[in-house]
């Protein structure tokens, strides 16, 4: 004898039943993803006083807008990156990659002669093109994104020796090209943070607001599932990685103008402190989770924690080390939650 079926009044409560624990899930992840935000921001806090403490110099005006250049350049990296990230993939080329794109904004600034604008044009482009690269090799030929991004930084970082010619490039035909980070349309307040706030504000917006940031947690969430809906996931991971590809060279442009060259070395280790500040910002290694305020928050933890190092003095050998602790625990906190979440 079959089961009856249920009424319609009966099937009403069991939809009602799952919309509310479905509900009460979304509740729960928005509450952990606030919690992980609050957490971050409470150890920037925590920073922020200890070296304080520790050192009259470091609230220093000087030294904090030296803190915020320096976000500028690991923000910028990380906003692109969270991402690459989201989808559950990594981007290990993006800090040769800008020191590449510092480079080719020397080449067509200084070398070539061309105009500023088009030279900070070209640099950005070439951060496309590298992205559009790292896209193909990881959806077309279906290598790990470790894997490709980590040859991509080996050629990128040797392209860049070898189009510079191993030295310095300095800006010395286009003497105003420093402002476009150390220049100050707000008195006190370099270019530079402007460039980062602003592109804060565009990634959040693409990230919450625009079909690329709904499949970008989608993909990361489910790529599979996300293909059978009829996306085309292909095509938009390509394009993601396009998207990064285009904050390295805008990254690029910063550090080449605030330093008033292209350093061909410069970009070695900027890509696990970007990373890191992802990471630390509440964003999946797992994918389908992250937030731009997040990257913004562990970006500031990652300049903070570096600047403090230095102004007491601490060894290089020994600075690494402990931003090499700061990733491992960031992980490990990452691999816990998604524990927790499985």
């Amino acid at each position: 004898m079959s089961a009856p079926e249920p009424s319609g009044s009966t099937t009403s409560v069991i939809q009602q039943a799952v919309n509310e624990n479905t509900d009460k899930r979304d509740l729960g992840a928005a509450l952990k993803r606030q919690l992980q935000q609050s957490l971050a921001f409470g150890t920037l806090i925590v920073l922020v006083v200890f070296f304080s403490l520790a050192s009259g110099h470091f609230f220093e005006w000087s030294n904090l807008s030296g803190i915020l250049l320096s976000t500028a350049v690991i923000g910028i990296l990380a906003l692109g990156t969270t991402f690459v990230i989201i989808t559950g993939g990594i981007d290990l080329s993006i800090g040769t990659g800008m020191a590449l794109c510092a480079v080719m904004v020397g080449v067509f600034v200084q070398n070539l002669g061309l105009p500023v604008w088009l030279g900070v044009i070209g640099g950005i482009l070439t951060g496309v093109l590298m992205g559009l690269i790292n896209g193909l090799n990881v959806t077309f030929l279906r290598l790990p994104p470790f894997i490709a991004t980590l040859a991509m930084m080996m050629v990128a970082g040797g392209l860049a020796l070898i189009v510079s010619g191993v030295r310095p490039i300095y800006f010395t035909k286009a003497p105003g090209f420093q402002k476009i980070a150390l220049g100050t349309l707000i008195p006190g307040l370099p270019n530079g943070v402007l460039i980062t706030a602003s592109l804060a504000v565009f990634a959040a917006i693409v990230l919450s607001k625009t079909l690329l940031g709904r499949y970008t947690f989608a993909i990361g969430s489910n790529e599979e599932a996300t293909r059978l809906s009829g996306v085309n996931t292909r095509r938009w991971t390509i394009f993601i990685y396009m998207f990064a590809g285009a904050f390295t060279g805008v990254a690029g442009v910063v550090i080449a103008s605030r330093l008033g060259s292209a350093q061909p070395q410069i970009g070695t280790g900027y890509e696990l402190q970007a990373i890191a500040a992802v990471i630390i910002g509440g964003t999946s290694l797992l994918g389908g989770r992250g937030s731009i305020l997040g990257t913004v928050i562990g970006a500031l933890i990652m300049s903070v924690l570096v600047n403090g190092l230095r102004i007491l003095s601490i060894q290089p050998e020994w600075q690494n080390v402990v931003v090499g602790i700061v990733i491992l625990i960031a992980v490990f906190f990452d691999s816990l939650r998604n524990r927790q979440r499985t």
